[in-house]
């Protein structure tokens, strides 16, 4: 309504009428006097007196019935060409603003669309497309967040109301006990996943880049889950190649490490295996990260590193499908790249790779001495 007052003009536009009455008199006034100046000269006429009057007041006439049909055209050509698409934009702007970012503007086909008001309406669809996306993650974000945090607080909930029963003999009290420590554990896991993958996705993070050994990192992070592959009697096999050096965030990269291995053990079965390899490909290194669990189908596949998203309902418990978005995050905040092999009943195989630091040049001299002595003894 308000975008119809404001551009609801009329097609007569007084400045207008006045700009091309100006403009018209001058130039209509001065090509008559040149005129007739010209044929008085040549054909040697003398004009009377009321006959330059009628001649004046004729040319006068002219001059406001055409600046009339100027300001007329240019009044219809600007309700069309300017103030029709102006408040198409302006009620889709609006809209946008009341929260509807299903509105979009249809084109105008003007005579050049590309550098006209099409150009921004198509620019306006853009951002209201993008807006709608947002909007949807964002619903979807909380909708997730608050289930997630309702589950544990429940479980909680639960247990500490029987924990109030009097009757309770002291192994079921300390059995409830652990179920309400490990749900806030969960919960408190869940909120710190959270914070990092915010402040990773609004670049609050900047990576601290510095020379290291990958192989230790990796085999210092996997011993941290030695409780874990104990109590579920899994086998662990690493290939690590050694003097494999990096130059990146290791804390960073501390996360999708501890990541992987938290899921490779908790979809593995007791008795199962896990394997962890390091090679060099290349300017790159490459790790993997496998498992023979119960695997994963393609469609879910398709969205494996999506927030909270979890292709394996029954290990919903375990985890809060935020792992793996934060393990695709940070590597592309460390210019790395991960991918993932897997087959239903059979395991996965999560694969990352990162570019590999250069050999400093005296290394590199004494490994070439090293190798010849190695092969002429």
């Amino acid at each position: 309504m308000k975008a119809d007052s404001k551009y609801g003009r009329f097609l007569f536009s007084l400045r207008s009428y006045a700009a091309f009455f100006l403009l018209m008199s001058f130039v209509i006034t001065c090509c008559m006097l040149l005129f007739l100046n010209t044929l008085a000269t040549s054909m040697e006429i003398t004009y009377t007196e009321r006959e330059v009057r009628l001649a004046a007041i004729s040319t006068f006439v002219n001059v406001i019935f055409l600046s009339l049909l100027c300001t007329v055209i240019d009044g219809v050509r600007r309700r069309f060409m300017v103030e029709r698409p102006v408040r198409r934009i302006v009620q889709g702007a609006e809209k946008l603003m009341q929260g509807d970012f299903s509105v979009r503007i249809a084109p105008c086909h003007g005579i050049d669309d590309r550098a006209g008001f099409d150009t921004i309406i198509d620019y306006f669809n853009r951002m209201a497309e993008e807006l709608s996306g947002v909007e949807t993650l964002r619903t979807d974000f909380i909708a997730n967040v608050s289930h997630e945090l309702k589950t544990p607080l429940a479980v909680m909930q639960n247990y500490g109301t029987m924990l109030q029963s009097p009757d309770l003999t002291e192994k079921q009290r300390m059995e409830y006990a652990k179920a309400i420590t490990g749900q806030s554990r969960r919960l408190a896991d869940l909120i710190t996943n959270i914070l990092k993958l915010n402040r990773l996705e609004n670049q609050q993070i900047y990576p601290a880049a510095k020379r290291y050994n990958l192989g230790e990192q990796l085999a210092g992070c996997l011993l941290d889950f030695e409780s874990t592959w104990e109590k579920k009697n899994i086998d662990i096999k690493t290939d690590l190649e050694e003097d494999v050096f990096v130059e990146s965030d290791d804390e960073l990269l501390s996360l999708v490490w501890n990541n992987l291995f938290s899921n490779a053990l908790k979809f593995t079965e007791a008795g199962g295996t896990v394997s962890v390899t390091l090679k060099t490909e290349g300017a790159y290194a490459a790790v993997r990260v496998a498992d023979n669990g119960c695997g994963i189908s393609p469609e879910t596949g398709k969205h494996i590193f999506e927030k909270f998203y979890q292709g394996d309902t029954s290990h919903a418990a375990q985890g809060n499908g935020l792992g793996l978005a934060l393990v695709k995050r940070v590597a592309d905040i460390v210019g790395g790249d991960i991918s993932v092999e897997s087959e239903v009943g059979k395991g996965s195989i999560f694969t990352v790779k990162i570019r590999r630091a250069e050999v400093k040049p005296c290394k590199r001299i004494l490994k070439t001495i090293f190798a010849a002595i190695s092969s002429a003894s």
